[in-house]
């Protein structure tokens, strides 16, 4: 019996905030997989190495994580005054799909450096020496986001001294702009409230603030079903109860949003609406040993990240915290104390994270100009990926 060889593809292995994926040139895929379909899907799901009933990804380029499953296709932008267009692929650790419905914020940040190494932005924007400016245009749902990216000496500069929670080393610091950040169409509050009564059967009525804003997400009181909200992995990661309960709210919670149209298509549609908890500012231990005193943030959010508690905090949904912290109301604004604020600082399991927003109420309808946070990027690897050639 005869087998097809592997095929090799050009690709780079990034770190992008606190998240690490597989990026691509669109022009490097195999022709079938340049166009949006399964055999696109089936090769990403190869690369990563999903599905995987061991969960491990060991014959993959995943790590096993939501935040290390991911694959990044970039291509030179179509769209007026923008330098690259990104579309990102959540792949599934354990199932055969890929989850295209919404953003990464994390990886945003890796985006406008892979874009200038790899010939997406005009040679005459990038400086000898300073910032250059990529205008990226994020095709999962149709936004600008604007990347600052150091340069020295015509190339990105990568090392630097920014340090990021939830990052072991230092890097250089890249400033991202998401603008206009209600992720796609229609309100930033979908159900037209700024606090909904969500009833979940088994878990109870909620008080959900619910919002599209860098990518959809739920926000409930930590209070409400038991928690602190200083709660790190393990404390809700090791309890599958929990994680049933979370993955019911979130199923109730896209219903509500519109986002689905039956309960059983939230399970086809992992990676958005994301889940948080919300609760006033305490102390707590970060997982990496770091001491986080409750004087030094505004309140603490814990975010589910598909079907898990992130490490961190996803960049989207830091975005979504931001942009609820800065309308009053919202019970993620109640959690920072209230009142009108442009920006928080927040706890997360890793360690703290400071996220800016400007919204504005016009006619009664709630709209964000313009989230802004700072991450970091890294090449970690680069050359090509294998794969069977049959596996597509």
């Amino acid at each position: 019996m005869t087998y097809a060889p592997q095929i090799k593809i050009p690709a780079t292995y990034m770190r992008g905030g606190t998240s690490k994926g597989v990026f691509f040139k669109l022009t490097d895929l195999p022709d079938v997989a340049q166009v949006p379909g399964e055999a696109r899907d089936k090769l990403l799901l190869r690369v990563i190495g999903s599905p995987d009933p061991y969960g491990k990804q060991t014959d993959g380029m995943g790590g096993a994580t939501s935040s290390t499953s991911k694959t990044v296709i970039l291509a030179k932008s179509e769209q007026p005054n923008h330098d690259v267009d990104y579309l990102f692929g959540q792949v599934s650790i354990d199932k055969a799909f890929v989850d295209w419905s919404g953003n990464c914020g994390n990886l945003t940040a890796a985006v406008g450096s892979f874009a200038i190494s790899n010939g997406l932005v005009d040679a005459g924007r990038i400086p000898e020496n300073g910032v250059c400016t990529v205008r990226i245009w994020q095709k999962n749902i149709g936004k600008t986001i604007v990347a600052h990216v150091p340069i020295t000496n015509g190339e990105v500069q990568e090392t630097g001294d920014f340090e990021l929670d939830g990052v072991t080393f230092p890097a250089a610091e890249v400033q991202i702009e998401f603008m206009d950040p209600a992720d796609g169409e229609g309100s930033m509050f979908p159900t037209g409230n700024l606090v909904d009564e969500l009833d979940v059967p088994g878990v109870g009525t909620l008080r959900a603030t619910m919002i599209n804003a860098g990518i959809p997400t739920v926000f409930i009181n930590a209070a409400d079903i038991g928690y602190t909200g200083t709660e790190l992995q393990d404390d809700i990661n090791s309890d599958p109860v929990a994680l049933a309960r979370f993955e019911t709210i979130r199923a109730h919670g896209a219903m509500k949003m519109g986002l689905i149209k039956q309960l059983d298509e939230a399970a086809a549609r992992q990676h958005t609406p994301k889940v948080a908890i919300v609760a006033g500012p305490a102390g707590y231990t970060a997982s990496s040993g770091k001491l986080i005193d409750a004087g030094d943030i505004d309140l603490n959010v814990r975010a589910m990240s598909m079907g898990k508690l992130h490490h961190a905090m996803m960049g989207t949904a830091a975005v979504a915290i931001g942009t609820a912290a800065a309308i009053p109301g919202t019970l993620v604004n109640l959690a920072a104390g209230g009142g009108e604020r442009k920006a928080v600082t927040f706890g997360h399991p890793s360690g703290t994270l400071r996220v800016g927003a400007e919204a504005k109420e016009t006619n009664g309808e709630w709209t964000a100009t313009k989230a802004i946070m700072s991450r970091s990027a890294r090449v970690l690897m680069e050359g090509w990926v294998r794969i069977p050639g049959d596996a597509f």
